[in-house]
């Protein structure tokens, strides 16, 4: 193998692929450190997550089935032509981590209150209900733990299937060459891994869309990871042994993303205007909720002013003879109850 294995040196593709591996790493910290410090990993879907792992699983396993030949050179290599070759796979492997990451600190801190299911009890008296917590697991929390089980499984499956055909399967060098096995596994890999990334995202903005909070999601990660994804793109095209199957992901992730930052940037500009956090509560010394309108068709006048001189201006005074007349009497009281309720019916309507 020695006699075929003859390192590459580009010097173009190693810098473009460094840079990459550092920025996976500085992108991906804000939202792991976002998640650490609110304690709370409210506002991710379950789902986004699945597909997120299981998509970046099948990337990093495609990727290793395309350059396996080249891998495989690295023991003829020294330490740094090595690393120079295998660059691609740990570029991609990075990817999956540091996401996965993401899915274990969502099961860490996912939030106790929404755990468990709460049943409110009624007191049967002028005491409001009482909410008393169960020992059954809520609808949420109980998805997240099945689809934590089935990326271990996913994990787990594609990773043994993977190993078998690569050691049953020959390899060239160059990372061209493969059995037909190999070529279907890994073209099996390379578009599930698109269409789990394309439905990724769905999951994720459709809940952010009815959540209308940025909630743990991090702004500047996705800043920082949409313009990433494309260059990740070519930096995965240009290596040796690759073909459409590997970089697809990549581009359908960096799209979808950006569809999400936008929907983030406009929550957060909402969350300013109302005076919120990324989680719905309200900011420390925000000032409090605008009363409602008060005034009356004048502008400066209470509405409860208005009300009163209009019903003032409907009492009238009557003499002894008048008085007799208690019919009419009750005819004016029943006229008055009556323009008082429209009264305050109609600049009710105005509030």
């Amino acid at each position: 193998m020695s006699s075929t294995c003859a390192p590459a040196h580009d010097w173009f593709s190693d810098l473009l692929t460094g840079g990459l591996i550092l920025g996976l790493w500085i992108s991906y910290a804000p939202q792991h450190f976002r998640i650490i410090n609110k304690g709370s990993s409210e506002g991710f879907s379950p789902w986004f997550l699945l597909l997120g792992s299981t998509s970046s699983a099948s990337g990093m396993l495609n990727m290793l089935v395309m350059q396996w030949g080249i891998v495989r050179c690295c023991r003829t290599y020294g330490a740094l032509d090595c690393l120079e070759t295998v660059a691609g796979v740990i570029q991609v492997g990075t990817q999956w981590f540091l996401f996965t990451v993401i899915l274990v600190l969502y099961m860490i801190y996912f939030p106790s209150h929404l755990k468990f299911v709460t049943v409110a009890i009624d007191s049967y008296d002028s005491r409001p209900p009482e909410h008393v917590k169960t020992n059954l697991k809520s609808d949420n929390w109980r998805l997240s733990i099945i689809l934590s089980w089935v990326v271990l499984i996913h994990l787990l499956f594609c990773t043994f299937v993977t190993f078998i055909l690569l050691s049953s399967s020959s390899s060239d060098p160059s990372g061209s060459i493969r059995s037909h096995q190999l070529e279907l596994w890994a073209t099996f890999l390379g578009i599930s891994s698109a269409v789990l990334a394309a439905l990724q995202y769905a999951p994720q903005i459709l809940h952010t869309y009815r959540l209308k909070l940025v909630g743990a999601l991090s702004i500047p990660m996705m800043l920082i990871q949409t313009p990433g994804g494309f260059i990740m793109v070519l930096s995965i095209a240009i290596r040796p042994g690759t073909n459409w199957t590997s970089w697809i992901m990549f581009l359908v992730a960096a799209i979808m993303q950006g569809m999400l930052l936008a929907m983030c940037i406009f929550w957060k500009v909402r969350q300013d205007r109302l005076h919120i956090d990324d989680f719905g509560h309200p900011l420390p010394g925000a000032p409090p909720p605008e009363p409602p309108v008060t005034h009356g068709p004048d502008g400066d006048q209470p509405v409860e002013e208005a009300v009163e001189e209009a019903i003032e201006d409907d009492i009238v005074a009557i003499d002894r003879e008048e008085a007799e007349q208690a019919p009419l009497l009750g005819d004016r009281k029943s006229q008055r109850n009556k323009r008082r309720q429209w009264l305050t019916r109609w600049f009710g309507a105005t509030r």
